[in-house]
């Protein structure tokens, strides 16, 4: 119980020191802001085109004619050139919706010396500044589970708050939902859940034909090991303790499965055609900001596959 209150008062101090520094994040990063306003052209008041069906004014494709669909539908110049019927389609261009997860889970408060944030912290800054970005850009943002999709200019402040009112148990991974096939999915986690558990949380989400991006944030201890001597290791989610007499024979083992239980995933990404990086909390908040709001706004149209580092 004393270990959940800690961690809660945690959450609320990265909380609120992640709604400062994201905002605070554009205005000190000029360079992020040249290349976001460059990004930004292509999706001013949500006019932009994302290479998906709907409502727009410009051509996009040619599909097979469904049984069942509207007779005027038809493109019957297209039609005539051979034995089926087709239908044209158009560009999507209206505002959709953007499902944002960080993790807020116990194993996330972990902050080595060589960290700028902890994993918490850092997840929710990155969460907040591309909340504000796409909400300027004509998006809706929401949380699942947690908060409604919103355009508000506020956008900020409400994470906030449903974050800070949330009195449910901090899961790794989103809850189970069903969003729009045009929904666009980020979730920030350092996913050290069981691949089982990833899969399955994938398969839910990409059911409906939506498409994402996890996002694997990680401290720099996660990644090197750089333990010698006699450690204890204790999981903070309820796995117990672990006590290695000579732990530095341990670190080759260890950054091998790491390794494998990446691929792992990025096998179970690649399959949805998602896309999955990595992101160290010795790096730049704004890199990753940056990497995220270009592949909201041009990595599907580019082609881009799963597995991009970041």
């Amino acid at each position: 119980m004393a270990q959940a209150d800690e961690h809660r008062t945690q959450e609320t101090l990265a909380v609120r020191r992640a709604d400062g520094e994201s905002r605070s994040l554009a205005a000190s990063l000029p360079r992020l802001m040249l290349e976001a306003r460059k990004i930004a052209n292509n999706v001013t008041h949500g006019l932009h085109g994302r290479r998906r069906a709907g409502a727009g004014e410009n051509f996009w494709q040619y599909r097979r004619f469904v049984s069942g669909e509207p007779a005027q539908n038809v493109d019957w110049r297209r039609s005539a050139r051979d034995d089926h019927l087709y239908v044209r389609e158009l560009e999507w261009e209206a505002a959709h919706t953007v499902w944002l997860w960080p993790d807020r889970s116990l194993s996330m408060a972990f902050a080595s010396k060589t960290a700028r944030d902890s994993k918490l912290e850092r997840g929710l800054i990155v969460a907040f500044a591309l909340a504000d970005l796409l909400v300027a850009g004509g998006e809706r943002v929401g949380i699942p589970g947690l908060m409604n999709p919103t355009s508000s200019n506020n956008v900020i402040d409400k994470m906030a708050q449903a974050i800070l009112h949330d009195a449910s148990t901090r899961s790794s991974l989103p809850p189970s939902f069903v969003p729009s096939s045009r929904a666009e999915i980020v979730v920030l986690s350092d996913f050290w859940s069981p691949v089982g558990e990833i899969r399955q949380m994938l398969a839910g989400l990409s059911a409906s034909g939506a498409h994402g991006t996890l996002v694997q944030i990680a401290d720099p201890a996660e990644e090197s090991f750089p333990y010698a001597g006699r450690v204890e290791f204790v999981e903070p989610e309820g796995g117990g303790a672990i006590t290695a007499g000579r732990a530095e024979k341990w670190a080759s083992d260890y950054v091998a499965l790491v390794a494998a239980h990446r691929d792992a995933i990025r096998a179970e990404t690649s399959k949805l055609d998602w896309l999955f990086s990595t992101h160290t909390t010795s790096r730049s908040a704004a890199e990753l900001l940056l990497f995220l709001h270009a592949g909201m706004t041009t990595a599907k149209d580019a082609g881009g596959k799963a597995g991009r580092g970041a």
